[in-house]
């Protein structure tokens, strides 16, 4: 019998939904933390896996969305989104995304978060991000994932 949905997972269902996308979020037989754990879960490559991290650009809360391969450089990353980029404080995470670390969406977030988008996600044909919470995760694709997070692409490294 199918376990009901975390309320953080069955609020990315919803809005997933609302946007076009079919919703469809898979749950893991163990919590998937990093990239490295959600790539093993689904058999995908880690580059595959999207990683929703916040950051504080110019002090205001942003969202990228970067590949599981790619570590953010904070000065080149932040030049070509025209500013200072530093990395959000945990309680800023939970406060600006309604959830908990290791388990962060693109969406379904409380705030409206602009959101950029690592433009290496675009050389694999299926992402895998996570579902809200810790061992949840939904399929997508760059062109899905551009439009439901209404993202903007930018070059992370």
């Amino acid at each position: 019998m199918p376990r009901p949905l975390h309320p953080n997972a069955a609020r990315v269902a919803d809005t997933l939904i609302a946007r076009g996308h079919h919703g469809l979020i898979t749950t893991q037989s163990a919590p998937v933390h990093t990239a490295d754990e959600a790539a093993a879960a689904v058999r995908a490559d880690v580059g595959a896996i999207v990683e929703s991290l916040v950051f504080l650009l110019d002090d205001e809360p942003v969202l990228l969305l970067v590949s599981g391969a790619h570590r953010v450089s904070l000065e080149r990353t932040g030049s070509r989104l025209g500013g200072t980029l530093a990395p959000a404080s945990d309680d800023m995470v939970a406060e600006v995304t309604g959830q908990q670390l290791g388990g962060v969406a693109p969406l379904g977030h409380p705030t409206n978060l602009p959101t950029y988008v690592d433009t290496a996600l675009a050389g694999y044909p299926e992402l895998w991000a996570s579902g809200g919470c810790p061992g949840t995760l939904f399929r997508t694709s760059y062109t899905e994932l551009l439009r439901v997070t209404a993202g903007i692409d930018v070059e992370v490294d």
